[in-house]
């Protein structure tokens, strides 16, 4: 398998290099954040200690220096000014609480329930401090994080969440960007190849009227194939050039458009490629097409489908209605199929498993059809070794 105009490709290099930068932006970040939480959460226990230390302190009668309260109450006590703690005492009193955010309005019969729904909040977070208070007295603190733990324990998601919108945005820049790239670059080449076709086309023509001229030298069975082919030529000089242009829709007999080209294709294919044609729409269904956009979609597909059958096999065109506002069009080879892998790529530019050509073709066909005449082209069905199924769904007018 080759794949062919590597230009439309190699930009996703970029796109990894943006894509892993910004994943371990939000990685250290995450990792740091997390760290620096981690030593606030030491530190914010060590404080707890020091609090639970200062209650044994004070509620501690047998302590030497009880009495003397200034140290505990004025340095350790009212230092804690942001963890939420509350002191049970031995018998499991609620003794003392702090930096608590208590509803207003709490009346003091609700004020027990509330601390104890506290209590039970901390001991899933910390495990509560013992306090020492002698002669065999103990208490426990139980506290929580602080509000600002609390805090900048959200800060690395909110972080992650930014960098993740902003690479977002960076993506559909770059995407916008390159694909308008490639937009100048298909408008550019379709009308330089018009431009370019103009002058042997013109020749051409000529050479046309010279042997109608002569029809004893010429035959003109030739002669009117010939006058064909060069009225494709004008038709495909048409097409390039209407590339970058919004085209016009035209209601237009879509049995009639599709039976008209596959009548010029069949001769100018394989004759190991048999084709057939079947339709279940009604003679006079018209659809709002482009037919010369619409013929190169045709025209894409099917050939993609020879190349697929190498140029031996079956090509059943199928037209029939979907609802009373679309229409589809089968188009089924019994080529070599599609892998799975490949099922998503037939469709990029550039991809291609042929050893010669650029790969648009599809590409071309499904912008055709979807950007141009707001339908759909994708893959029905594809087996590998027994061929595949394209369809094109179109949207469609009312019966003239």
């Amino acid at each position: 398998m080759l794949k062919s105009f590597d230009i439309y490709n190699q930009n996703n290099i970029l796109k990894i290099i943006v894509a892993l930068n910004l994943l371990l932006v939000g990685t250290g970040s995450l990792l740091y954040t997390d760290r620096l939480i981690n030593k606030l959460e030491d530190r914010e226990e060590q404080y707890v200690q020091l609090y639970a230390r200062a209650l044994g302190y004070l509620y501690g009668s047998s302590h030497p220096d009880a009495g003397d309260l200034t140290f505990v109450t004025s340095e350790i006590l009212q230092a804690n000014q942001t963890i939420p703690v509350i002191y049970v005492n031995q018998n499991n009193q609620i003794s003392a609480q702090r930096n608590l955010d208590i509803p207003e309005g709490t009346t003091d019969d609700q004020m027990e329930p509330f601390l104890r729904q506290k209590i039970a909040e901390m001991k899933k977070k910390h495990d509560p401090l013992m306090v020492e208070m002698g002669d065999d007295q103990r208490g426990l603190v139980y506290y929580t994080n602080s509000r600002l733990l609390r805090q900048l324990a959200y800060f690395p998601y909110a972080l992650l969440a930014i960098l993740t919108a902003l690479g977002v945005l960076a993506y559909l820049a770059f995407s916008s960007s390159r694909r308008a790239e490639q937009n100048r670059v298909w408008v550019g080449l379709a009308k330089e190849t018009a431009h370019q076709l103009g002058t042997p086309m013109s020749s051409l023509m000529a050479w046309v009227e010279y042997m109608r001229s002569d029809p004893d030298q010429f035959d003109d069975s030739i002669t009117d194939e010939i006058e064909k082919d060069v009225q494709r030529l004008e038709t495909i000089t048409a097409r390039f050039s209407s590339i970058g242009s919004v085209p016009t829709l035209k209601e237009e007999n879509l049995n009639d458009v599709v039976q008209q080209f596959i009548n010029y294709l069949a001769r100018r294919i394989s004759t190991k490629v048999k084709m057939t044609f079947a339709t279940q729409l009604p003679p006079d269904q018209m659809v709002r097409i482009n037919k010369l956009l619409f013929e190169w979609v045709i025209e894409n597909v099917c050939k993609n489908a020879v190349d697929a059958m190498k140029g031996v096999g079956g090509l059943q065109i199928n037209i029939l209605p979907l609802s009373q506002r679309q229409v589809a069009i089968d188009i089924t080879d019994t080529g070599k199929g599609i892998s799975k892998a490949n099922m998503q790529k037939v469709f990029s530019p550039g991809f291609s498993t042929k050893k010669r050509g650029w790969g648009l073709g599809l590409t071309l066909a499904k912008r055709i059809v979807e950007e141009y005449h707001q339908g759909r082209l994708f893959v029905k069905s594809s087996e590998v070794g027994k061929g595949t199924t394209f369809r094109i769904i179109l949207n469609s007018g009312s019966p003239a």
